[in-house]
């Protein structure tokens, strides 16, 4: 039994989500199924993290473990091959230590947020960015987005349906930025909550649009309660970045 590590890019907009859903399609499920009719084989692909539907990657890391003798190259071409056209791609793959995990042995998570910043709406880049048509403060965006950085109860900005044990994060970066008519929002931490990326961006947002004063994000942070939310971006413009491992691995 070998375990390979697989780097997936997807376009999250045809899934339910990058785990496996009874309810629908899953980045899981055609990777899986293109696994099998590669080798034969029924695997279980596990992940760096989750994504929600409508969430994309750019490099999410993925381990999984395979009896058959294939190195990792043609493993990866195949699986290429076999999910078309579903919008997944095997970036890269090699072979790893059994002891090698995609989601324990990870010690940092990035993810990029996306926002179209115009009044024009979106053509090529619908279903990959939110369109904000209001004007945008990026320099209050960030200043307000700092407060945020550091070990919190991430409770208001945390989905009702979140599995994790408890709300308390700590937040490593939280930075906002202009390119043109687009303002990007970089978050990275050991992990992150459900929705939590998604429901920051959202505050801020109201911030960037003057509906909101910077010091609310501190005080909705404060409230640890998810009625304290002002609103929690859509899922077209998160992008799962990066997944940080020990330099050994």
């Amino acid at each position: 039994m070998t375990r390979f590590a697989l780097t997936l890019e997807f376009d999250g907009g045809p899934f339910m989500g990058l785990q496996r859903q009874a309810h629908g399609p899953s980045v899981q499920q055609a990777v899986e199924t293109a696994i099998h009719g590669v080798t034969g084989e029924t695997v279980t692909l596990i992940s760096a993290g989750r994504t929600d539907a409508g969430v994309h990657a750019l490099a999410m890391r993925c381990h999984v473990d395979i009896a058959k003798d294939i190195a990792p190259f043609r493993l990866m071409e195949a699986i290429n091959a076999m999910v078309r056209p579903d919008p997944i791609a095997v970036i890269a793959c090699t072979i790893v230590p059994d002891d090698w995990h995609a989601r324990f042995s990870c010690t940092g998570r990035s993810y990029l947020y996306r926002i179209a910043n115009r009044r024009a709406p979106l053509t090529l880049e619908r279903g990959r960015a939110w369109l904000v048509t209001r004007p945008l403060d990026e320099a209050a965006m960030h200043r307000a987005a700092q407060t945020l950085i550091g070990i919190h109860d991430f409770t208001t900005f945390r989905s009702t349906h979140c599995q994790a044990q408890s709300p308390v994060k700590t937040l490593d970066r939280l930075a906002v930025r202009r390119e043109d008519d687009h303002v990007l929002i970089e978050a990275s931490a050991r992990s992150f909550l459900h929705h939590q990326v998604r429901s920051m961006v959202g505050c801020l947002a109201l911030v960037g649009t003057g509906q909101w004063e910077e010091a609310r994000i501190g005080e909705a942070l404060a409230a640890k309660d998810r009625n304290a939310l002002g609103l929690n971006a859509p899922p077209e413009g998160l992008y799962f970045v990066s997944a940080d491992y020990p330099a050994a691995d």
